[in-house]
């Protein structure tokens, strides 16, 4: 008689180790997309000004470096900053 053998790769190596990359990664205090989104203004203004966001704002940074949908939006809102900054001084 044939013995039922538990299905023992459920997720695959790859998968396994992504998720083992982001547990490892997690902080004891993160911050929820909308609370990174609430900060993004003030984390882009500091970035283009040159002063040093990720140690102001690591919460925010962190967040931005693991969650791709909030890091698109803060480039984006960069992108834009950096536009308005042009057409008020074109030679900066």
């Amino acid at each position: 008689m044939k013995e039922d053998k538990p299905n023992q790769h459920l997720l695959n190596p790859q998968l396994m180790g992504q998720i083992l990359t982001k547990v490892a990664n997690t902080l004891p205090e993160e911050l929820t997309c909308d609370e990174c989104l609430q900060e993004l203004d003030r984390f882009a203004e500091m970035k283009l000004l040159g002063q040093p966001a990720e140690e102001a704002m690591p919460l925010v940074a962190q967040h931005l470096a693991v969650c791709r949908d909030c890091r698109e939006e803060f480039e984006a809102l960069l992108r834009a900053l950096r536009a308005l900054q042009e057409e008020e001084d074109p030679s900066a």
